[in-house]
């Protein structure tokens, strides 16, 4: 036993190895909508307070300061366009026919995450970003889809509303 005034040594130190993580988080590089049609999703940075969406309309975009697919917390956020003037009818068009109930996948990286649709509502495009909540952070994990909607006004360059399309993760993602 050492004296009092003998310092005392620690057993040598150990380095662990983690657990791999149960929980798979990956950026979204496709969305699935209910009826099987996919489209890719690219990441979609915000400028000048406005997001970026890709301008082909076939496209979808996944807001860059946003969740991640399977992320515990936070909203995975994508838009896309209704139509477009030069290209006709967007993909995010088929969001104005879905339902609370179907089902929504996001696949990427060789992981898929599913999402259930719980609510489906109209918010006026200047209350978007700053009364909707649809890019709140805080929150449970959730999937947000955005495109436009309401009365078109060729005069102001765009539509008066967007529709925005909340869902709730389907276990975790795989």
């Amino acid at each position: 036993m050492p004296t009092p005034t003998e310092p005392m040594s620690a057993p040598p130190g150990r380095i662990g190895t983690p657990a791999p993580s149960q929980r798979v988080r990956f950026v979204p590089q496709q969305v699935v909508l209910p009826g099987g049609k996919d489209a890719p999703v690219l990441p979609a940075t915000t400028v000048d307070g406005q997001l970026q969406v890709p301008a082909m309309p076939q496209r979808v975009g996944w807001w860059d300061g946003g969740a991640e697919a399977g992320d515990p917390f936070g909203s995975v956020v994508l838009a896309g366009h209704v139509d477009s003037k030069n290209d006709g009818i967007g993909f995010f068009a088929r969001l104005l026919n879905v339902r609370p109930g179907e089902t929504v996948v996001l696949n990427g990286a060789g992981h898929t995450a599913s999402y259930r649709v719980v609510s489906i509502r109209s918010v006026r495009k200047d209350a978007l970003a700053t009364k909707s909540g649809a890019f709140d952070q805080t929150g449970d994990h959730r999937l947000v889809l955005i495109t436009c909607t309401g009365a078109y006004h060729r005069d102001q360059g765009g539509y008066e509303d967007n529709l925005v399309v909340t869902a709730i993760p389907i276990g975790l993602a795989k």
